[in-house]
């Protein structure tokens, strides 16, 4: 047999082997990674790690390109065909990248990692909550199918669709929109029979420029009830009684000449409005608080009368202090000052900075008798009234589990006709009848209620709009969504659904349900919660641990149980050779609500590669070790004789000295 001028068989000449083995191609597949690794880097910082998942570490091109240097590394191995002793520091380090790429593969291919939140109590689930966004859609033939659906660094739209193909029903499903805030709002679509009684409402105010309309449902717990922040609005069936009285806890009102201690918070606009209190403690203080505007863009000066004496008070340096009422027993603390007043999202808040609707809150406190003629005394309305349940106050949320003091009830019974029973801090409590497109003044500052559309018979249906607060980010009172298509029979039909609702699309022979939000997948194993503790830091309510108990089953009867608190996990199965391996369920604490400590959250997290990955780092640093401190196994070039370049000769002979070079190598 003779030896090739090579020195190397057939199947290592290979143009297919030699570009495999080349180390250009090293290079090149190098190269794309650092710089896909740079892009994940900055998609990371610029949006989040789900992003930088999505288009780079998650991506199937970035799993090709991992086995693409998997196969350059393996063919550069078997390029040094027949290996000698030199060749084992390289071959060992080449092993260790090869198995550790493969470990990787294996754990991002069928490894799994995810959230389950559990509640006391609760039956054991099997539900693991991704970190991944998926389209699901239920076929007119049962079938359920999931989409990959993220969207937020390069969102489809109508030029540039997201084609999810075709239908059982022959339907075209596609999606063509993306919004990171979506706002629903109750749009009753009208019933052929049955349903319920539907009423639109338009409430205004002047004073702070606002106009706000929703829609009611009568017997809805969703949308029978409107909350204003300072008041609430709520549709019934049936009738308001005319001979209905208030009803709130009565007590003993203090002797006019007794002196006790009063508390009074007042809510003054400097354009006019009448002030509103809310008497706190004892009862009014016959405080007049008044905001008088300044030229030009200073703050408004903040002036107090009480009892003959007047009290100018400069806004600047005082929130917050704590200011005697010169003549008076009083002391004022000025608890807020907004700018330009606005009610946002039930709440007080500012526009702007500048004074175009100045508004202040204070409470005056001091020991005296109460002013029995004042406006903010709960004695005008006939009912002496507990701290917590006052007429009059400044707009603000009642607390937890309270009740709105402002109040307006809508009757419509099996006629149509539309009474109302309204409760107001500042007027009392009033009944009557509520015409069509008739303002109903309540008290409520200079809020305006009218009724404008009745409809008998309604059903509930919530149309889904991009929000403006979406420039922002979303909010807590809005959610992201996609817009989705559907194009049967030249029947094209667009609907908004946001994360967390199943939206029924319109196709023939029958309706097309879509969901758009988190991945669920099965686990093999249930999880319930036994028991959540909360350890705290010694005399303070500040946690310093929480810990889980948990029981695990699975279908074929086996149960264990478990603890897990931070940065001590608990795996299911428990065998060494599973933990070491990676084949078991590692569960840890991810998060807790400590509005309900009945409920905790625990990340799973199971890694079939995770032994590949040790095994290949270990024999990186083994090769590499061997490559550069053993002297066995380094290829001896130290010492080698130069030899002059032979002549060329025309006669076809044998390089000696070739031969030699390649023998040695």
């Amino acid at each position: 047999m003779s030896i090739p001028a090579s020195g190397k068989p057939a199947w290592q000449r290979n143009e297919f082997f030699r570009f495999f083995a080349s180390l250009k191609l090293a290079v090149v597949l190098l190269a794309v990674l650092i710089i896909g690794a740079m892009a994940g880097t900055i998609y990371e910082s610029s949006f989040d790690a789900k992003v930088a998942r999505s288009y780079v570490y998650g991506a199937p091109w970035f799993n090709i390109w991992l086995i693409l240097l998997a196969t350059n590394l393996a063919v550069s191995a078997l390029s040094r065909w027949p290996w000698k002793k030199h060749h084992v520091a390289f071959l060992v380090t080449h092993l260790g990248i090869i198995t550790l790429l493969a470990g990787s593969l294996i754990g991002r291919i069928w490894g799994i990692e995810g959230t389950v939140t559990l509640f006391k109590g609760d039956p054991p689930t099997n539900r693991l909550l991704l970190d991944e966004h998926q389209l699901r859609v239920q076929d007119v033939d049962g079938v359920v199918k999931g989409y990959r659906a993220e969207f937020l660094h390069h969102p489809p739209d109508a030029a540039h669709p997201y084609k999810l193909g075709s239908l059982t029903s022959g339907a075209n499903l596609s999606v063509v929109g993306y919004s990171d805030s979506l706002e629903g709002k109750l749009n009753p679509r009208t019933a052929t029979e049955g349903g319920a009684v539907a009423l639109h409402l338009t409430i205004k105010t002047a004073m702070m420029g606002q106009s706000l309309e929703t829609w009611l449902l009568a017997d809805d717990p969703q949308h029978a009830t409107f909350g204003m922040g300072l008041a609430e609005i709520q549709l019934k069936r049936g009738t308001v009684s005319a001979t209905s009285t208030s009803s709130g806890p009565s007590q003993a009102a203090p002797s006019p000449n007794e002196e006790i201690d009063l508390e009074e918070s007042i809510f003054a606009f400097a354009k006019g409005a009448e002030q509103i209190g809310r008497v706190r403690k004892g009862g009014s203080t016959g405080a007049k608080v008044a905001l008088l505007m300044a030229a030009g863009n200073e703050q408004p000066k903040l002036v107090v009368q009480i009892g003959g004496h007047e009290n100018p008070i400069s806004l600047a340096g005082n929130l917050d202090r704590d200011i005697s009422l010169a003549g008076t027993p009083f002391s004022l603390r000025i608890e807020n000052y907004w700018p330009d007043f606005r009610i946002q999202d039930g709440k007080p808040g500012t526009l702007s900075d500048q004074p175009n609707n100045p508004a202040v809150l204070v409470t005056i406190s001091g020991k005296s008798r109460p002013a029995a003629d004042s406006k903010a005394s709960p004695e005008r309305h006939g009912v002496i009234a507990s701290p917590a349940e006052t007429n009059g106050g400044p707009p603000t949320m009642p607390p937890a589990g309270g009740e709105v003091a402002n109040h307006l009830f809508v009757f419509v019974d099996e006629n149509g006709a539309i009474t109302y029973e309204l409760v107001s801090r500042k007027n009392g409590k009033s009944t009557g009848k509520l015409p069509l497109n008739q303002p109903l003044a309540t008290g409520w500052a200079d809020w305006q209620v009218t009724v404008d559309k009745v409809m008998p018979h309604a059903t509930a249906w919530t149309d889904f709009i991009p929000s403006q607060k979406s420039a922002q980010g979303p909010s807590a009172e809005t959610s992201e969504g996609l817009l989705v298509r559907t194009d049967q029979n030249g029947a094209v039909t667009e609907q908004w659904v946001p994360a967390g609702w199943q939206i029924a699309l319109p196709t023939t022979p029958g309706p097309t349900a879509v969901a758009y939000g988190w991945k669920l997948v099965p686990l093999p194993i249930g999880l319930e919660l036994l028991d959540f503790e909360v350890q705290r830091d010694e005399g303070t309510d500040r946690p310093a641990s929480f810990k889980s108990t948990l029981k695990i089953t699975t279908a074929e009867g086996d149960s264990a149980t478990g603890q897990c608190w931070m940065n001590h996990p608990f795996s299911y199965p428990g065998e060494w050779w599973r933990t070491w391996t990676g084949l078991t369920y590692k569960i840890s604490q991810a998060s807790w609500n400590p509005e309900n400590l009945s409920q905790s959250t625990v990340q799973i997290l199971r890694d079939p590669g995770w032994l590949l990955k040790w095994i290949g780092s270990l024999l990186i640093v083994a090769g590499v070790f061997m490559m550069f401190y053993l002297r066995p196994y380094r290829r001896q070039t130290v010492g080698r004789p130069i030899l002059p370049e032979p002549e060329k000769s025309e006669s076809p002979t044998v390089n000696k000295p070739a031969i030699e070079e390649s023998v040695l190598s």
